[in-house]
């Protein structure tokens, strides 16, 4: 029974770090452009890999 308190305890540490760890990329802007990461893919990157090497 002891398992089963102690397990729970470790997930809701695991919930709240996350937690703590989503509002943290809220406030620091993380999710505010919403439209650029669909399209990225369109993009053509050749120019960038030609240059390299």
């Amino acid at each position: 029974m002891t398992a089963i308190f102690f397990l729970i305890g470790c997930s809701v540490l695991v919930a709240l770090l996350f937690l703590i760890a989503f509002l943290w990329a809220q406030k620091n802007g993380q999710h505010e452009d919403l439209y650029t990461p669909s399209i990225r893919m369109l993009f053509d990157d050749d120019k960038e890999a030609d240059s390299k090497g």
